[in-house]
């Protein structure tokens, strides 16, 4: 696996700005990005520059950090004020992602227990790391449980993209294919394209690819006739918010996969860290999901527009995926399964206990 990608999201070397790899850049050049504004971490958020929850979460940690440096206050409550104002700015930029809010909230709880400014910008920088650090972890977990569900030789249909760039290393849905090759197992992958922002074809087959692992591009219509075919053992894709009951919303065309999936009888795993499971969140009807440029669909990729200007164009960003087609949720403490009210919560028992995930089934 390039270490790069393990690198795309990090602050510069005296800490005043944040590093990121513009992921609107691949598969055709490697650019990187620094953000020291405001502006200029809402614009990468927003723009997808920066993209998939776990990466999400852990730029706005360094975000906060950096712009708390900037941060003019006389007194601790002052400078608790400015930067609950700034926490708001970035979390508007996608609201869909629970992770942007978690990691900004995180952050702020972490200032607000210091009593100076001083020790509060301290603590700050070292949970940001600290975000970034658990990030590695849980991907590595993730992917070890993950890699219990499949065979060597298994064909593997994805959407969007879940692997080392949406993460911090070896991503969460791609995750257990990673380790996997590590192993010496090989497998099949069919990678969605994911219209309209092609993640699955810019990110996901470039990620594969250079990893020398075995992946097929297709058009997202394409889905169902791979399955009919049998060349899919399982789908695994990850997410952006977990409700109570397991419902989990994901990049759009998403739950499509999942209603094919259970035409077929090929198992569907969700696969995620618990930063992303929303226990206040009862269904997915309480997930809020965002509406985007619908010039995205018309106009982005393509020489000239696809459509006339005057055509109307629905571009929702993400969909829900109704917990009955989930055949698991694969978190860094296990597995969960159905019925997901009771062993989703169980998973945040064992993370407040402090125990790590000794069994692979949670329920």
């Amino acid at each position: 696996m390039n270490e790069y990608l393990s690198d795309h999201v990090h602050l510069n070397d005296d800490g005043t700005a944040v590093v990121i790899l513009d992921q609107t850049q691949l598969p055709c050049r490697t650019e990187y990005l620094t953000l020291r504004t405001a502006q200029e971490m809402f614009d990468a958020i927003r723009l997808l520059q920066v993209r998939g929850a776990p990466a999400i979460g852990i730029c706005a940690a360094y975000d906060l950090y950096v712009l708390a440096q900037q941060v003019s206050a006389d007194t601790p409550e002052e400078f608790l004020a400015q930067l609950r104002q700034q926490a708001d700015y970035l979390a508007s930029s996608r609201p869909t992602a629970v992770n942007l809010s978690w990691a900004l909230n995180r952050m702020l709880n972490t200032a607000a227990t210091q009593t100076s400014i001083a020790d509060m910008l301290s603590a700050m920088h070292r949970e940001c790391i600290a975000i970034h650090e658990e990030d590695i972890a849980m991907c590595r977990a993730i992917s070890e449980y993950g890699l219990t569900l499949i065979r060597d030789g298994d064909g593997i249909l994805t959407h969007c993209n879940a692997g080392p760039l949406a993460t911090s290393r070896y991503g969460t849905a791609l995750g257990p294919l990673f380790l996997g090759k590590e192993r010496g197992m090989n497998f099949h992958v069919f990678s969605d394209e994911t219209r309209p922002l092609l993640q699955g074809a810019r990110l996901t087959s470039y990620e594969l690819s250079r990893a020398g692992i075995d992946v097929t591009l297709i058009c997202d219509n394409m889905a169902s006739l791979v399955m009919k075919n049998g060349w899919v053992q399982a789908c695994f894709v990850g997410c952006d918010r977990v409700a109570a009951n397991g419902d989990t919303a994901n990049k759009i065309g998403t739950s499509g996969v999942a209603i094919l999936a259970k035409h077929y009888g090929i198992p569907f795993y969700v696969l995620g860290p618990t930063s992303t499971i929303d226990l206040s969140c009862a269904t997915g009807a309480d997930i809020p999901i965002e509406q985007r440029d619908p010039d995205e669909i018309k106009q982005k990729f393509y020489a000239e527009p696809m459509a006339l200007p005057e055509v109307k164009c629905y571009n929702p960003a993400f969909d829900v995926t109704d917990h009955s087609l989930i055949s698991g949720i694969v978190t860094e403490y296990g597995i969960c399964r159905a019925p997901y009210t009771e062993s989703l919560r169980a998973v945040f028992e064992q993370k407040a206990a402090g125990l790590s995930g000794e069994g692979r089934n949670l329920l």
